[in-house]
């Protein structure tokens, strides 16, 4: 038989156990890291920063600010913006780790770099 001091035993196990289950799911949604936004202003023919580094899952913003269009075309093929118009901007969401050297294609002399850690 089951009397009152076995309950609250009971009640309070319980509420201990699901204290300790609530607190390591909260410690692993706090561990989770939520994907950052960076952004890279083109202007004066410049890519700024020229060189980032982000996160894998990290996006990077283009934002053209110069008068005419540019691209950001990665060198070996990892991305390419296609045309940004002026005043216009592209998203691109990194997924693989490594180092992205890149340029405009209509004015390469401008270049940046992209590591993905």
């Amino acid at each position: 038989m089951i009397n009152r001091s076995s309950h609250r035993i009971l009640a309070g196990v319980a509420a201990a156990l699901a204290l300790l289950v609530w607190s390591i799911s909260a410690g692993a949604a706090a561990d989770a890291r939520k994907p950052v936004t960076h952004t890279v202003t083109i202007d004066g023919t410049q890519f700024q920063p020229a060189e980032l580094t982000i996160k894998a899952g990290d996006a990077v913003i283009w934002v053209n600010k110069d008068p005419f269009p540019h691209t950001a075309t990665s060198k070996t093929g990892g991305f390419d913006s296609k045309t940004i118009p002026a005043g216009k901007r592209w998203k691109y969401t990194a997924r693989k780790t490594g180092e992205f050297e890149y340029v405009c294609a209509f004015h390469p002399t401008m270049k940046g770099r992209l590591l993905v850690k």
